[in-house]
């Protein structure tokens, strides 16, 4: 039988592989309101918009399954 911490470092480890193979299908970044600066030799990549969309989303995530437990 698996212990506490080794359940949710496997569940973990679940939603991460899940999180990564959607991303390979919907392309989530480079949204309107990201600030994307480009010089001669350097890229700087601000995700804002994206990061403000995985919020909200995870929030709601949490609140329902907070709400049914």
């Amino acid at each position: 039988m698996m212990n506490g911490i080794s359940k949710y470092i496997m569940i973990t480890g679940i939603i991460l592989f899940l999180i990564g193979l959607v991303m390979q299908f919907v392309p989530i970044g480079k949204l309107p309101g990201d600030i994307l600066i480009k010089k001669e030799h350097s890229t700087i990549y601000f995700p804002i918009t994206t990061c403000i969309v995985i919020s909200i989303f995870l929030s709601l995530v949490f609140y329902f399954v907070g709400k049914f437990r």
